[in-house]
């Protein structure tokens, strides 16, 4: 456990430094110093320099076997000094020094003098974690290192590809202390591929006064604007003791009910939300008056005093017939009628005994022998009957022909038709509209009495009245 002691001693040598402020836009700048450990076995490699071995062909093989492969010195041995460039993004350069007493699994016969210079570029994972001290990165770069040879005593130099992870833990607003991990690939054949590991503390530092009104930027909530202290260097532009930033009219005085705006017609809303700022009008309509009260506001309502409907322009409906349906929805407007007939006069229904009465009229229409001409005497019936239908204007009728058996069934059939469209075509005549109005002979299928008696023969040779489904 003798080179852990070491580590862990050589950082805490360090602690005592004070502090300024977190990394970044504010205080670029920051310098870190603490230990580093040099480890030649989990590479990966089973070749080394000058033949010598000592590294695992295994990647990251006994990682943390700290007694027999890392190699430290109980001092500061490690020193970056770096700079925010922007978006998370820090670019430094670093020293290290160490004495080599373990390559690997095996040991030199004398300690070997390691010297490296590394730069290189650390992008931030603090803001998408969204902490305020934790503060892991992971860093890519490029060195070179210093190894002095077993055999010969000189220090052999060869560049490096670097690449790592670390974290700092800011227990401040300017101090922190690092831990970092990172793999030396070298590029030439007598160097030799390593791992680094620091522990360090550091203090960031280079706190400005951009816009020169005595806060620093670390401090100044506006550092591009020279602003007030009580405002945390936020200005106030208009002066009406709200900072411009919470004001929603930094250039005008105004008051906090407003945030920071007036109301100059008194009206509650202010001037920025008021299409009529000058006049006292409703929130409904931007601050505009309504002088009827018909939510239209004045400037766009035809009646201004009197209360109408939008479509109308403002201004209300007629409704001539006054019966309760205003003319733009009446279709009798010069008829008083009803609302549930859409302003027209109510129709009456035909009644069951209506129609009763209509056919009892239609037995006595007369035609000609084995003709589908109406008598002359049967007209005056005819005429009663398209005088009651043309009561009842809302129905439709379907007029029926009907036959006895005597005869071929299908002569029978074509003088029903005749018949029954000789009675429309008359009931047309009188003014009654054809819409309403349809024949159709059924012949000898439909009796209603026995075709065996002259009588039965009778009542079977007529036309009928039904009513048609709308």
């Amino acid at each position: 456990m003798k080179h852990l002691s070491r580590f862990l001693v050589a950082s805490l040598l360090i602690l005592f430094v004070g502090s300024v402020n977190a990394q970044d836009a504010n205080n670029p700048w920051a310098i870190s110093v603490g230990a580093n450990a040099v480890d030649f076995y989990p590479v990966g490699d089973e070749t080394s320099l000058a033949g010598i071995g000592g590294e695992s062909d295994k990647l990251f093989d006994e990682y943390f076997n700290v007694e027999d492969h890392w190699n430290m010195v109980p001092s500061v041995s490690y020193i970056n000094v770096s700079r925010y460039i922007g978006d998370g993004f820090v670019a430094g350069i670093s020293g290290s020094l160490n004495r080599i007493d373990q390559i690997g699994d095996r040991s030199p016969r004398n300690d070997l003098q390691y010297y490296a210079v590394d730069g290189d570029v650390q992008y931030s994972l603090k803001n998408l974690l969204n902490s305020g001290w934790l503060d892991p990165y992971i860093t890519v770069g490029a060195g070179y290192t210093w190894l002095e040879s077993e055999t010969t005593g000189g220090n052999l130099g060869f560049g490096t590809a670097n690449g790592g992870l670390g974290v700092r833990f800011w227990f401040s607003d300017n101090f922190n202390l690092g831990l970092k991990s990172g793999y030396k690939h070298a590029f030439e054949d007598d160097g030799r591929k390593l791992f680094q590991h620091a522990a360090s503390v550091g203090i960031a530092f280079g706190g400005k006064d951009t816009d020169g009104d005595g806060i620093f930027d670390k401090d100044d909530a506006c550092p591009e604007v020279a602003g007030l202290e009580v405002f945390n260097g936020c200005p106030d532009s208009d002066g009406d003791g709200i900072e411009d930033s919470k004001d929603a009219c930094p250039n005008v005085a105004g008051v906090p009910e407003f945030d920071g705006c007036a109301d100059s017609d008194g009206d509650g809303i202010p001037d920025p939300k008021d299409a009529c700022p000058t006049v006292a009008g409703v929130a409904a309509l931007g601050g505009c008056p309504d002088a009827d009260g018909d939510g239209i506001k004045d400037a766009d309502d035809n009646c201004p005093n009197e209360a109408g409907p939008r479509a109308n322009n403002g201004c209300p409906y007629q409704d001539k017939d006054g019966d309760g349906v205003l003319d733009k929805d009446d279709n009798c407007p010069d008829e008083v009628g009803t609302v549930a007939n859409n302003g027209c006069p109510e129709v009456p229904e035909v009644s069951v005994e209506v129609l009763n009465e209509l056919n009892v009229q239609f037995k006595s229409v007369l035609f000609d022998y084995n003709k589908a001409s109406i008598r002359t005497e049967s007209y005056a019936t005819l005429d009663n009957v398209a005088a009651i239908m043309n009561e009842y204007t809302n129905t439709s009728f379907l007029i029926e022909g009907h036959t006895d058996s005597r005869g071929r069934d299908a002569y029978n059939l074509n003088l029903s038709n005749e018949r029954a469209a000789s009675v429309r075509a008359y009931l047309i005549g009188k003014g009654i509209s054809s819409d309403r109005l349809k024949s159709q002979g059924f012949g000898e299928t439909r009796p209603v009495a026995s075709n065996n008696t002259a009588a039965g023969r009778q009542e079977n040779r007529r036309v009928e009245l039904s009513i048609l489904d709308q």
